[in-house]
Formats: C-alpha cells, structure tokens, sequence
C-alpha cells in the first residue's frame, strides 16, 4: 500500500500542481510506473472542475460558470495537456518530416498553429460543455449525472491517452524532453489499472444513462486515428502527442454524449 501511494503521488506531483509530500520526486525509475493512476488524475480533475461550476452557477450564470470551471481546471493542471495540443499543432501543422516535427514540438515558443488551435480548442470546448450543461440540467438527478459527466470526461480521455503507451512506440530520442520518463516500460498491472481507473465512472454513469457506454466507440475511433497518424509521420508517439489525444478525445465525449441524447 504505502508502495501504491508513493506512485500515486508521484503522478499527481508529474500530472497536476497539487501539492504533494516532499518525499515525492520526479525520478525516472518511479514515473515509469504509475500510468496507471493517470485516468485516476481525471477523477481528481474532473471533480475539481465541476465543484468549480456547481459554486460558480450559484453567484453567476452558467457562461461564466464554465469559464471559471476552466480555468480551475488548467491551473490544477498546469495546462500540461494544452501544452502538449499546442506543441501538436505546431509541430505537424509546421513540419513536413520527423525531424521537423519532433525539433518544432520541442521548441517552447508556441507558433500560429498552436495558438490557431488553443483558440478553437476552448472555443469548441466552452460551447460543448454549454450545451451538455444545459441539456444535462433537464434530467432526473441531474446534479449526480453532470458530476459524472465531468469526471468520466477526463478520465476516459486519459485512458484513450495512456493506452497509447501500451501498443505503439515511443520516438523521442534525446533525454531533453519533458515527458520522457513517461511508462517506458510497464506490466499487465499498469494496463489493468489504467482500464479499471478510466472506466469506472463511466460504468456509474451507465446505470443512470445506460446507453452513455456507446461514448467508447467515437473515443475509440479517434484514439486510434490519432495513433496512427502519429505512426506515419514519426513512427510513434511523444509526450505532446499524448496531450493532444486527452483534449481531444475530451471533447470528442461530450460532443458524443449530446449526439446520443439527441438522437438515440
């Protein structure tokens, strides 16, 4: 157990700026390890952003709720993820081979592409949760509903992430990177968690809203339409590109979660 908590620790301290014992570093040897507590970051994220809103849309509306919701959400972070989305968008919308690529997306300026792609990321995301919120509000226990919402969002999108780790190769050769250390290797145990942890509030959801397990299949799509992608240009992942496939895969939830209580 105590075993267990260090590792925890240890991806709360890499994932998130919450604070953590002083005992907990960034040692290479033990952020090989815990990914499988990274979707159990989302729950953590996930939980902070809605309590955020709930506190919020009681002095302000639900417009400003969100946006106070968001911020929450990035300073918990430390925009880890946005970063690795910008850097994404710099780097392959800038770079026409691997090198190119990988050299942009280690640059720590942000280019055209990635600020291009920040605007419409939040755009996008702040109009999604609009309406996700104001459908959701409509529902029997919707309060329960929406706060599994949240947090089977960010869950589920680090699950799509990390599972990344586990079937494709990691590229970046030079030990400079930022994300380097991330589960180089791992066992059975690392996978099964990483399952158990980003699927868990999903399945809670489920029995209030049976058909939101449907939500696995376009996450599935794109999780692996991004892998892939990032297969051809540079024959594998980088941390960055693992960002990117949280925020999108993010969005791609709740906009999967309006189209099945719209049409299904």
């Amino acid at each position: 157990m105590k075993k267990q908590l260090h590792l925890f620790f240890t991806a709360l301290l890499f994932y998130t700026r919450i604070p953590c014992p002083k005992h907990i570093d960034h040692h290479p040897d033990s952020l090989n390890k815990p990914s499988r507590y990274f979707p159990l970051i989302g729950w953590i994220v996930g939980f902070i952003f809605f309590g955020i809103f709930y506190l919020s849309s009681l002095l302000f509306d639900t417009n400003i709720a969100i946006v106070l919701a968001l911020i929450a959400s990035i300073l918990t972070t430390g925009a880890f993820h946005e970063d690795g989305f910008a850097d994404v968008c710099d780097g392959f919308g800038g770079g026409w081979t691997k090198e190119k690529i990988l050299h942009i997306m280690k640059d720590s300026a942000i280019g055209a592409y990635g600020a291009i792609g920040l605007v419409l990321l939040f755009l996008l995301k702040f109009t999604v949760l609009l309406q996700l919120f104001s459908i959701s509000s409509q529902l029997n226990n919707a309060f329960l509903i929406l706060a599994l919402l949240c947090i089977s969002g960010h869950s589920i999108s680090r699950l799509a992430a990390i599972s990344i780790v586990f079937t494709h190769q990691y590229v970046r050769e030079d030990a400079l990177s930022k994300s380097k250390p991330i589960a180089q290797h791992y066992s059975w145990k690392e996978v099964a968690g990483a399952f158990f942890f980003g699927l868990v509030p999903l399945c809670i959801l489920a029995f209030f809203e049976w058909k939101m397990l449907l939500v696995l299949l376009p996450i599935w799509i794109t999780r692996s339409y991004l892998a892939h992608y990032f297969t051809k240009w540079i024959g594998g992942y980088t941390g960055d590109c693992l960002g990117a496939t949280q925020q999108v895969c993010e969005i791609i939830f709740y906009l999967s979660v309006i189209g099945l209580w719209k049409f299904i």
